[in-house]
């Protein structure tokens, strides 16, 4: 069975707490389009990232609001930005990479929050059965484009309800495969 496989690009998760210390106090964030994923959306608001080394300007904030701020990068920029970030599973930020935001009303140093997205396989849960896979299963996926065709190891199952089937990659991994759009497992 293929599935889509999605780039995600360089992305912030904020609390409502950090939302208003950046953009003032009661804001709520707007929604510029909606995700494959249900109920997440990709907002018009956008910050630029401080490291050691660099800064990202521009960089998307997806909604809603969560219980902790989080801020995905891949391996390339976590190196230009001179940030020390480890590959986790989102949601996963304990001693994790520093960094501050900028955004238009205010700053925020964050002590912890910077990740590497871990490579993963989001199943809806009446697709896991036909597929043969579990939750937190690791796995391996085959994609890639002409003459760049690879198998991701080390790709961790998440299994959902009433949401999608897709495979999230970040843009590291994306370029190294050709730029993918399906896959399927390997077994």
């Amino acid at each position: 069975m293929s599935f889509m496989i999605e780039t995600s690009a360089r992305h912030i998760h904020l609390t409502q707490e950090t939302v208003e210390k950046l953009f003032g106090e009661g804001y709520q964030l707007t929604v510029r389009k909606p995700l494959s994923y249900p109920g997440q959306y990709a907002c018009n608001e956008r910050l630029t990232i401080v490291g050691p080394k660099k800064e990202m300007a521009n960089v998307s904030i997806l909604g809603p609001v969560r219980k902790a701020d989080q801020v995905e990068v891949s391996a390339t920029d976590a190196r230009t930005l001179g940030i020390d970030a480890p590959v986790r599973e989102s949601g996963h930020v304990e001693g994790s990479g520093a960094c501050k935001l900028i955004g238009p009303k205010g700053e925020v140093e964050l002590s912890q929050g910077v990740i590497i997205a871990k490579r993963h396989l989001h199943v809806r849960q009446e697709d896991a059965e036909k597929m043969g896979v579990k939750d937190k299963e690791i796995i391996k996926v085959a994609c890639g484009g002409e003459g760049r065709k690879l198998i991701f190891d080390d790709v961790v199952v998440r299994v959902n309800v009433g949401g999608a089937t897709t495979m999230h990659i970040d843009t590291d991994e994306a370029q190294a495969a050709g730029n993918p759009t399906v896959g399927e497992i390997y077994r």
